[in-house]
């Protein structure tokens, strides 16, 4: 190809460039063009005829056969004519063509791929299903064994007396929690695509699970305050059940039967457990796994905080062994510590002493750890060597006998039979549900995420949305009650070499030996024994307090939504702290793109690059050139916020100076009928041209800066068409600089560029640079015609 220069085209001269050129996209600089060597003798003549129309001119040149297709309606991808200025280079840009998707025949292909079954489409999707398939047959056993059994071990101890307390959250007897974690930790283990989480009994679902279970009870009539240790026996639930005096005639299984304050609650508890986890599945089928986005950090992080403080509230009266009314429903929290403080005198002070002891020795435990865990193979098991040393001294030395010190009671051995969770209590707690199985799924998938970004492999979250699922809707059957990823357990996991899901099921072998041997020997335990694991448990997020100064420091908006979320799951619910924080943070998204930044940019000396003038020193001023930016999608809920913005900071309305004008020259006209030759402010008929531009309009272009709109939706295009019209009234011209294609595409479709794009070259441009060159070529050539 060969180089010619020129300078400036005309309209005319575009048509037959396209036409020269056979129809192909040309791009001219400011001084050169492409011309090919195989054009004829004529043809270079008439580029040497047209040679000095070419100045300082760039821009996109529309094929003949798109500009054919235009007029006749018959075009079937638009054009994309992007104007650009430089003065050193060419550049031959076009759009690729979009290929029409035809989204009817790509459905019934893929109901035709889905609905289609082979045998190696069936193992696949067992294998899918069950992951276990996959990496088991894998799995090197001198490599992991180790790191997986001792892992397994440490968590098999944790999770014994963690599980045996969150049974005071959830409001229910010991031995359901002591399922909940085996059933959980074998299913995760078949389903689970996660080599690192721990899946079992976790603090904030058992109080979500414990505020349910204790609502319905007081609608069904029972008392929640009874205390009374079961008279210790052959450990059967049928005497423990029996222990309240309130009875509720429950159908199970089609028999008619008198169900007890136990019976009642862990029907409660599975029914619900049931549900969440049928919601689990039904978001897997439907890849609804999309809603965890918008339970963003700071909303995961303010509902923490703000569930551990209920948790918190919750085991004070058994840190002081008090009998007070369990609070429900809104300000439980306010309302408890009224209570405690009211019957503080009744404190039972073997409670207060056991409580202060074992608090001390777990958090110096903890913090030893935290400060030598680099040290250490692995965690001092601190919990377990207290809970066994305080059932031996309740023991031995009749706590609950002399000094009325409540007691864990009763926990039954063996396996309780399975029972189908009655439908009409799932009807009950089918709301209630809907945030449990969110919540769950939430924690289990950021943890899995997390994990295994830092050990470098993939998970599949519509899986683990499955796992999950069924680690509530198998378990419910089995009298077990919700359950997700607790982050403490899997970073105990990770710390003792933890390779594999092999490790749960070593911790399950634990929690199975409790369950067949080792679980009525925690009879005597203290209840304020179970509260002090529980609070000091809750360290990491009481901890998010210290961490808000420097939050506020990176980022002041979501801190705010932290504190409204915290506040609003403490002092109101749970439930309804999440909802708060999910709304909440979703109205300061809508905030921050209702009111964005605006600003006017000033140029950076000596270069092509512009920059807001309030924030940056020693920028210039480009002379007649407003340069305005926006830093926002536009679309209707800012659209006055934006044209607002514009009129200040240019500090010209259009609208308010065309009426101005308008009124001016009525009152002109009034003036000349009847004869006088003087103007309405007394100056002659040659001063009134004068007067009708006024001083405070010192810019003939508007550069629109785009760079920040993602993207516009039809409010935002007629905007910008009615500023153009405006400013058009004015004389001023509105160009549009670093649009996006899908803001390109959004302005064709909207018509802002006319039927033909004609004007398109005119209008829009790839830099700010490039607009304010094609500004001031137009103020020059202004000049010269006057």
């Amino acid at each position: 190809m060969k180089r010619l220069c020129g300078d400036r085209f005309n309209k005319e001269a575009e048509q037959e460039v396209c036409r020269l050129t056979e129809n192909r996209l040309l791009y001219s600089g400011s001084s050169t063009t492409y011309f090919k060597e195989s054009c004829a003798p004529e043809v270079l003549c008439y580029w040497v005829l047209i040679q000095k129309l070419l100045w300082n001119y760039c821009s996109y040149f529309v094929p003949l056969e798109h500009i054919n297709e235009v007029n006749t309606g018959k075009m079937e991808r638009p054009l994309d004519a992007t104007r650009m200025e430089n003065t050193s280079s060419c550049f031959l840009m076009e759009r690729k063509p979009h290929i029409k998707i035809k989204r009817k025949e790509v459905i019934l292909a893929k109901l035709r791929k889905s609905c289609s079954c082979t045998p190696q489409k069936l193992k696949n999707f067992v294998m899918d299903f069950f992951p276990v398939l996959r990496w088991l047959p894998k799995y090197q056993c001198k490599e992991y064994i180790w790191g997986d059994v001792m892992s397994g071990l440490v968590i098999g101890i944790i999770l014994v007396p963690q599980a045996i307390a969150y049974s005071l959250l959830a409001g229910l007897k010991p031995i359901y929690s002591l399922y909940t974690s085996f059933f959980a930790n074998i299913i995760y283990f078949l389903m689970g695509t996660s080599r690192h989480v721990s899946v079992g009994i976790f603090s904030l679902i058992s109080l979500m699970v414990g505020q349910v279970v204790d609502r319905e009870l007081l609608l069904a009539g029972f008392d929640l305050n009874d205390d009374a240790p079961p008279a210790p026996g052959d450990g059967s639930l049928q005497n423990d059940s029996l222990s309240n005096t309130t009875a509720f005639n429950l159908t199970i299984v089609g028999i008619n039967a008198e169900c007890g304050k136990e019976c009642y609650a862990i029907g409660i508890a599975t029914a619900l457990t049931f549900v969440a986890g049928v919601y689990q599945v039904l978001m897997g089928i439907f890849r609804l796994g999309f809603v965890s986005m918008y339970l963003s950090e700071s909303v995961l992080d303010g509902f923490a905080t703000g569930a551990s403080l209920t948790i918190l509230t919750a085991q004070v009266k058994y840190l002081i062994g008090i009998k007070i009314p369990r609070s429900q429903g809104h300000g439980m929290l306010v309302i408890t510590w009224i209570n405690i403080f009211r019957n503080i005198s009744q404190a039972n002070l073997c409670d207060v002493i056991t409580s202060a002891i074992c608090i001390v020795v777990l958090v110096t435990a903890k913090e030893l750890g935290d400060r030598y865990k680099h040290k250490l193979k692995f965690p001092l098991p601190t919990e377990l060597v207290v809970i066994v040393v305080a059932t031996l001294v309740s023991h031995y030395g009749k706590l609950n006998e002399v000094y009325a010190s409540s007691v864990s009671g009763a926990i039954p051995t063996g396996f309780i039979p399975p029972k189908v969770p009655e439908f009409s209590l799932m009807l009950r707690v089918a709301v209630d549900a809907l945030p449990l199985a969110i919540v769950s799924f939430v924690f289990t998938v950021s943890l899995s995420e997390m994990f295994a970004k830092k050990y470098a492999y993939t998970i599949r979250a519509n899986q683990e949305m499955f796992a999950v699922g069924f680690c509530n809707i198998i378990p419910s059957f089995f009298h077990s009650f919700a359950t997700s990823a607790a982050l403490a357990k899997t970073l105990v996991k990770t710390s003792t070499g933890c390779q594999t899901q092999i490790s749960g099921v070593i911790s399950a072998m634990m929690v199975l030996l409790v369950l067949l041997f080792l679980a009525p020997l925690f009879y005597s335990l203290q209840k304020c024994v179970l509260a002090c694991i529980i609070i000091v448990s809750l360290r990491g997020a009481l901890r998010k307090f210290r961490d808000v100064p420097a939050r506020y420091h990176v980022n002041k908006m979501d801190t705010l939504v932290w504190v409204v979320t915290m506040s609003a799951s403490a002092l109101v619910s749970t439930e309804i702290g999440l909802l708060v924080g999910i709304v909440f943070s979703m109205l300061c998204i809508i905030v921050r793109t209702q009111r964005p930044r605006t600003a006017l940019l000033g140029q950076i000396q000596d270069t092509s690059f512009y920059e807001d003038d309030l924030e940056y020193e020693n920028l210039s001023t480009v002379p007649k050139v407003k340069i305005f930016r926006f830093e926002a999608p536009l679309y209707y809920a800012n659209r006055n916020y934006f044209l607002k913005s514009l009129y200040r900071l240019t500090n010209l309305d259009p609208n308010l100076e065309a009426a101005r004008r308008k009124k001016y020259e009525k009152k002109e006209k009034q003036h000349l009928k009847k004869g006088n030759h003087r103007t309405a402010n007394g100056l002659g008929i040659g001063e009134t041209t004068l007067q009708l531009v006024p001083k405070q309009i010192d810019f003939q272009a508007l550069v629109v800066d785009c760079s920040s709109i993602s993207f516009l939706d039809t409010t935002g295009v007629n905007t910008l068409k009615e500023i153009l019209k405006d400013y058009k009234t004015l004389n001023i011209s509105v160009l549009l600089a670093c649009c996006n294609p899908s803001v390109i595409d959004s302005l064709k479709r909207g018509g802002y560029f006319g039927r033909d794009f004609g004007c398109m070259q005119e209008m829009l441009f790839y830099s700010i640079h490039n607009a304010v060159l094609f500004a001031k070529d137009q103020k020059l050539s202004a000049d010269c015609s006057v």
